[in-house]
């Protein structure tokens, strides 16, 4: 994608969810205020987010601490599968695990998902057409800064699968015009103590 001015694009999964993720636990919003406060003099364009409450509520609550930054809900931005694999693209070794994982997906998310997939790539990626670099916040969930950093690093379609990433941590990928996109963070969480890190990983994955 063409552009003459760089794209600065910050990625966040949404706060440590309710069980039956209807909205933030006490630690999901705590999450959501620090790393708000963490990017407080960034000159954000836009924070886009998920119409799924706990996104929202991540992104209005990041918004708080911000200056003067428009909320725009997204479907683009929700939670989704971007695209679903075949057999043959996978290892050998872990095809059985990815497609097992996907098993309950449902012919419309299998269809849906990857048009609002190609339309991320479209709104979220690539340099700028504009006079100033522009800053733009993601309020997501996993699988959606999962395809894009897979995108920005050129890597297969079906490797969107295993990336993870916690609640609120910060993820920021660089698109500069005429060079590769740049991971400058990935799954950072510097903004939380320790006891409100690692939410959304398994226990076992805990560091």
């Amino acid at each position: 994608m063409t552009g003459t001015a760089t794209r600065y694009l910050y990625l966040v999964r949404h706060g440590e969810a309710s069980p039956d993720e209807s909205g933030l636990t006490e630690g999901g919003r705590q999450q959501a205020t620090l790393l708000g406060r963490r990017l407080r003099d960034i000159p954000f364009a836009a924070v886009h987010h998920g119409p799924l409450p706990r996104a929202e509520q991540t992104a209005r609550l990041m918004g708080d601490q911000l200056k003067n930054v428009p909320l725009n809900v997204s479907e683009v931005a929700g939670d989704y599968i971007p695209y679903m694999p075949v057999r043959d693209e996978l290892p050998a070794e872990s095809a059985d695990y990815f497609l097992n994982f996907l098993a309950d997906t449902t012919d419309e998310e299998r269809e849906h998902g990857p048009v609002l997939a190609r339309r991320a790539l479209g709104l979220f990626t690539g340099p700028v057409d504009a006079e100033e670099d522009r800053h733009e916040l993601v309020v997501t969930h996993n699988f959606l800064v999962a395809w894009l950093v897979r995108d920005a690093m050129k890597a297969p379609k079906w490797r969107w699968l295993g990336l993870n990433h916690c609640n609120a941590a910060l993820t920021v990928i660089r698109y500069v015009p005429g060079r590769p996109a740049s991971l400058l963070f990935s799954n950072d969480m510097r903004h939380l103590p320790t006891e409100l890190r690692w939410t959304g990983f398994p226990s076992e994955l805990h560091i």
